[in-house]
């Protein structure tokens, strides 16, 4: 049986991957009374007189929405939301084992920005958070904007910052393994649509200042033709390519540093890095096939490679980033996920590869690693508390060592 029919028969026999479960029994009468009525009545009316209280008294506390038009989705493009609905249910899996956090698909009939603007922000009172997913660019950047203006939970999309904080994570343990500066070091980013403009973002943030986007035309420039730019990526010409290299990427790579890929299958060849700088750095992140294979960019001289494919060494996997994030945003109840918390979970991420563990084929930890939640969300309430997105002052230390026993029953 290949691939394809062990998928669909997996979720056809569990009709999905998802069920609803009870924290509480109901064994009598008594316990009917203290779930329902007349004993629910009581919470109702503690929150009543404080909203804040929902976050204690009822699921909400631990419950993120992710949320989906479905216009996105994948590698599959505009697939509608019933078609992404297994990709939202599949994330609501993977927040529940890798941070314990409760989540639920909320996959949207709409492509309208207004009416999903309007929607989420309905949902704000059901939840501690919003993970937008698999909206087309460039309208997911205003929706995420103007819901983050609009909510007064973390709103939060992981095709954007999820993907970018493990780049950079791996980035940055890359560098070090190599002995290069980040602020010395010239980088191409080939893709800039969502993924990609988030990268440029992050890797500015982190201390890069030679950095290059490219789109399918080659590198980007600031005066380039404006039909070509969206409005994020219009934001970040003024900071990158300040040399204003023109052409393709065959024609902009001589010496580049570090290339990361979120683009297309094959659109690195052996030949095309060969002309990279020594030591290069090579994260080719388009999934299910990369830019280059792993063991193909390795014969071809390049010094540490990564994919988001698991079955290769230096996978960057945005399930190393959002299940932490969230646990560490709601364990101190953020009102949103500022730049600084997603920077601390890069260098969470990063600082767990030791400088003497770091090789070729360790610069990021596996997502399997235990230890990748609770140190994102120990960073990531740490960050909150500082730039006062907090509602509640938690120990960081406190947070991860909760994350730890919430999250080791998951991963076992």
């Amino acid at each position: 049986m290949g691939l394809r029919e062990e998928a669909l028969l997996f979720h056809r026999e569990n009709n999905g991957k998802l069920e609803m479960t009870n924290k509480v029994e109901l064994k009598d009468g008594y316990d009917l009374s203290l779930a329902y009525t007349p004993g629910v009545a009581e919470p109702c009316k503690e929150i009543n007189g404080d909203k804040d209280l929902s976050f204690e008294y009822t699921c909400r506390g631990n419950m993120v929405a992710v949320v989906s038009d479905g216009t996105r989705v994948l590698g599959l493009g505009n697939i509608g939301p019933e078609a992404a609905l297994p990709v939202m249910e599949g994330k609501a899996v993977l927040y529940k084992v890798f941070g314990d956090v409760d989540a639920v698909p909320v996959c949207l009939g709409t492509t309208d920005t207004e009416h999903l603007v309007q929607t989420v922000k309905y949902l704000e009172p059901s939840f501690a958070g919003i993970n937008l997913e698999d909206i087309e660019s460039p309208k997911c950047y205003e929706v995420e904007a103007r819901l983050q203006e609009m909510m007064d939970i973390p709103v939060f999309h992981d095709d954007q910052h999820g993907t970018a904080i493990a780049a950079v994570s791996a980035v940055v343990g890359a560098l070090r393994l190599v002995g290069k500066e980040m602020a010395k070091v010239r980088v191409l980013v080939n893709g800039a649509g969502a993924a990609g403009t988030a990268i440029v973002r992050l890797l500015l943030q982190a201390g890069a200042t030679d950095v290059t986007m490219l789109n399918s035309k080659g590198a980007m420039y600031q005066g380039m033709d404006k039909t070509r730019v969206d409005s994020m990526q219009e934001t970040l010409l003024g900071r990158t390519n300040k040399e204003c290299r023109q052409g393709k990427l065959e024609e902009v790579i001589e010496g580049a540093d570090v290339l990361i890929g979120v683009s297309a299958p094959g659109a690195f060849t052996p030949e095309l890095i060969a002309k990279m700088a020594k030591d290069a750095i090579v994260f080719s992140l388009c999934n299910p096939q990369p830019e280059i294979g792993y063991e193909e960019a390795k014969a071809a001289g390049v010094k540490v490679a990564g994919t988001g494919r698991s079955d290769a060494p230096n996978q960057v996997n945005n399930v190393s980033v959002f299940p932490g994030i969230f646990r560490g945003a709601i364990d101190v109840r953020a009102r949103r996920i500022n730049d600084e918390m997603k920077l601390a979970a890069v260098y969470a991420i990063a600082d767990l590869v030791k400088e003497e563990e770091l090789r070729e084929d360790y610069v990021v930890p596996n997502a399997f690693d235990k230890r990748v939640a609770p140190a994102v969300a120990k960073a990531v309430a740490k960050a909150a508390m500082e730039t006062g997105v907090a509602r509640v002052k938690v120990d960081p230390e406190e947070v991860e060592r909760r994350a730890v026993k919430r999250i080791a029953h998951g991963l076992q």
